[in-house]
């Protein structure tokens, strides 16, 4: 029996999600609950199990496409049934796009979304295009995705110079990818569009030179895309990059940021934490660090402070009388916040449990959209890399987003003798359209005041 495998509904408001890697190809066994494919929508890039152990019998939506929920992007079958009726669609496992054949007579209709170009309307006929074998290619190698015919147009190559490493020597769009990166010194010729099965690319015409300028006439101002040298290296923005980008230039684009900087004495923290991190990583499987002390501290102190934890909506400020907690996670693709719900209405080792869970879920992309989303503040922990003081961007629509940088041993003057103490700056970007320096000075200043004074026995039950 087949089982379609749709795009998921991950949240309220997320309405589509981009095949960003297929993790089996066609003809490959994938587990109960094992990553079949990795998703990426506005929210959260997110890696989707498998609802059943089976084969992955096709794949109908190319990495990089962008479909609404529901869509049917795969098809599984039993582990056990071998072969296929005829009439199955068999798509081609290069990852990049499908290709659909048939064992019947009639091609089968691909609705929209499942691969084809941008623009195409449900319904539309997956196809092939054909064009000269690279020599020594595979039987595949004429099989060209919807993906790698665009590509081909808008970068004028020929796919005949272009090497497949897909399935029987299949272009795929990393090929082609690679190709404009790196294209072969001679022997390119230039193409313009790819055509029906049986038809030969279309040369590309050189442009005829422009008349020269009327004498007098204004300069024409004519821009030059550099092109790489031979030891720079393109890489295409991930999708996860673009949204970063996004959301940070709209965030500067927004906010009135300002930045207030504090330095804590961190012993009181230090003892607490090497008494306890023994007992404390044998019971709960992890190390104890400094982020959730910080957090801790940072939540008492927001509910003192409101103006802190608020967000400017039009002409109101909304004071949240509760603590939403994003915590800045570095992964392999970017950075990600997800948030701690309610992080006020815990101690100091549910904070840890929460920050360590959702953490380790970002770096294997297994969190929900809903678990990114709602922060009414952020705290973003660059000390472990070694960074002494930062200025962090504000997450919108948070008002204030706090650092903590590296904690180190330094001297210090305490009762008129120095001293070497572990030392740290916190600090806080604020939005200057609903904070003053006062107000962030206070803030900052009630969290050192907790950070080097609190007793946190009682919350690491002991």
């Amino acid at each position: 029996m087949t089982t379609s495998i749709t795009m998921p509904q991950l949240g309220e408001t997320v309405l589509e999600g981009t095949i960003i890697r297929w993790l089996k190809q066609v003809g490959e066994t994938v587990q109960l609950d094992e990553s079949l494919f990795e998703i990426s929508t506005d929210k959260v890039d997110t890696e989707v199990p498998s609802p059943i152990t089976g084969i992955v019998d096709a794949i109908l939506v190319a990495e990089g496409t962008t479909v609404p929920v529901g869509t049917e992007v795969a098809r599984l079958r039993g582990a056990d049934e071998a072969g296929q009726a005829a009439g199955d669609t068999v798509l081609s496992p290069a990852i990049d796009a499908p290709v659909a054949t048939t064992t019947g007579t009639a091609p089968e209709k691909v609705g929209a979304g499942a691969g084809a170009d941008a623009g195409a309307g449900a319904g539309a006929t997956s196809e092939r295009a054909v064009v000269k074998a690279p020599v020594g290619s595979g039987p595949r190698s004429i099989v060209l995705s919807p993906v790698v015919r665009r590509l081909a147009r808008e970068h004028r190559v020929d796919l005949s110079q272009v090497p497949g490493t897909g399935d029987g020597g299949r272009i795929t769009r990393r090929d082609v990818e690679r190709f404009i990166q790196a294209p072969p010194e001679t022997g390119l010729t230039a193409v313009t569009d790819i055509g029906p099965a049986g038809a030969p690319p279309t040369a590309v015409t050189p442009p005829a030179a422009p008349p020269p300028p009327h004498p007098g006439a204004a300069p024409t101002l004519r821009v030059v895309q550099p092109v790489p040298g031979p030891r720079e290296e393109v890489r295409p923005l991930s999708h996860i990059r673009k949204q970063i980008a996004s959301h940070m230039v709209a965030s500067q684009h927004a906010a009135a940021r300002a930045w207030t900087v504090i330095e804590v004495d961190m012993e009181n923290v230090v003892r607490v934490r090497e008494r306890e991190k023994e007992a404390f990583k044998a019971r709960e499987g992890y190390s104890l660090t400094y982020l959730p002390f910080v957090a801790r501290a940072v939540c008492e102190a927001l509910l003192a402070f409101p103006d802190i934890n608020s967000e400017l909506r039009d002409d109101q400020q909304i004071l949240h009388r509760y603590v939403n907690l994003g915590i800045a996670v570095s992964y392999e693709d970017g950075l990600i916040v997800p948030v701690i719900d309610d992080a006020d209405t815990r101690n100091l080792v549910g904070l840890a449990r929460a920050i360590n869970d959702l953490a380790t879920r970002a770096r294997i992309k297994r969190l929900q959209p809903g678990e990114v989303q709602g922060a009414t503040f952020t705290i973003t922990n660059p000390g472990p890399f070694g960074s002494v003081m930062s200025l962090p961007i504000i997450n919108q629509p948070n008002s204030a987003i706090l650092s903590l940088d590296a904690i180190e041993q330094r001297p210090v003057v305490i009762d008129n003798a120095i001293a070497i103490r572990h030392r740290v700056y916190l600090s806080l970007s604020w939005d200057h359209r609903v904070v003053d320096g006062a107000t962030a000075t206070q803030f900052l200043a009630r969290v050192k005041e907790s950070l080097e004074n609190w007793d946190f026995a009682e919350d690491l039950g002991t």
